[in-house]
């Protein structure tokens, strides 16, 4: 089973998607610099179905896709749950996983995004070009690597300010 703490509606972890990301607890990562420590703790509320079709009925028409953000202390669950959204909405799904790879095993099917790598700090996050994280769109069975979508952003806000 998973535990999440909350859930927020973003606009920056998936390129192009209004984003449901839920924090999911249990991260056996310990990344130095890590932005929420708190989600390695064994807290929160259980994540099954019916937390899910909680979220989808309430945010619908809201938000294009659902993220779990973690779940790498089972990424089989994460999978499994990730099948059940696409099998009941037209809501996309996306997973953040800390994780150096995808695990073997994984459906990559069961996501439409999928980022991979635990934070290093001294590389940065995603918008970092010197970054070891890598963020992939899932398409028709291949992993294609949009990562610099995430620095491309980052350029063009800098240039805002010049």
């Amino acid at each position: 089973m998973l535990r999440y703490l909350n859930y927020n509606i973003v606009f920056q972890e998936v390129p192009d998607e209004v984003t449901l990301a839920i924090h999911i607890s249990q991260c056996p990562h310990r990344c130095k610099g890590c932005h929420s420590p708190i989600l390695q703790q064994n807290s929160g509320e259980y994540l099954n179905e019916s937390v899910l079709d909680h979220l989808l009925h309430t945010y619908q028409n809201a938000i294009t896709c659902i993220c779990f953000m973690g779940g790498d202390a089972n990424p089989k669950e994460v999978e499994r749950l990730a099948l059940y959204v696409k099998q009941h909405s037209n809501i996309q799904t996306a997973w953040y996983s800390g994780s150096v790879k995808i695990p073997e095993y994984c459906n990559i099917l069961a996501f439409d995004y999928i980022k991979i790598g635990p934070y290093i700090d001294h590389l940065g996050g995603l918008n970092d070009r010197t970054t070891n994280q890598r963020f992939y769109a899932v398409r028709n069975g291949t992993l294609i690597d949009i990562t610099n979508r995430f620095q491309k952003k980052q350029a063009l806000s800098m240039l805002s300010y010049v």
